[in-house]
């Protein structure tokens, strides 16, 4: 149960691509599984759809959600993690080009442990995933489940 996983929920191919190339950058690329809208990043959470038979009980340590979702949008998967005693210990960092503050005070309040808005510029959007990776994944303690 010590895999590094990390769930990144982003629709834009260019997003995923960068996402990537960051984590790549602070070897945190081992096992990063993506879904391209909210109900596949569900259907991971859960061992549904194409992810069926998928141990749950090996959940990511880290969730990268995009606001802006086909099917399920960022918040609702975000409500549905953090309202499920066996998820909500996850930590979901919010990664978004939404800087509406209604978008944010909801993030915070269904319980997102961070709001990052995109860079626009290539180099500070590496720098933010590659920051946020480092964060998380090697520096934060989690709580056990």
């Amino acid at each position: 149960m010590n895999k590094v996983t990390i769930l990144l929920v982003e629709d834009s191919p260019d997003d995923v691509e960068l996402a990537m190339r960051a984590l790549r950058k602070q070897h945190l690329l081992n096992d990063v599984i993506r879904a391209e809208d909210g109900a596949e990043a569900l259907d991971f959470m859960y061992g549904r759809g194409r992810f069926e038979g998928r141990d749950v009980r090996e959940q990511p340590k880290l969730v990268l959600l995009d606001l802006k979702l086909p099917k399920v949008n960022g918040l609702e998967v975000l409500a549905v993690i953090k309202s499920d005693a066996d998820l909500k210990h996850i930590p979901v960092v919010m990664l978004t080009s939404s800087r509406e503050d209604p978008d944010i005070r909801q993030a915070y309040e269904l319980g997102a442990n961070s709001y990052i808005v995109k860079p626009v510029d290539f180099e500070q959007f590496l720098a933010a995933v590659s920051e946020i990776g480092f964060y998380w994944m090697l520096l934060n303690q989690p709580a056990k489940p």
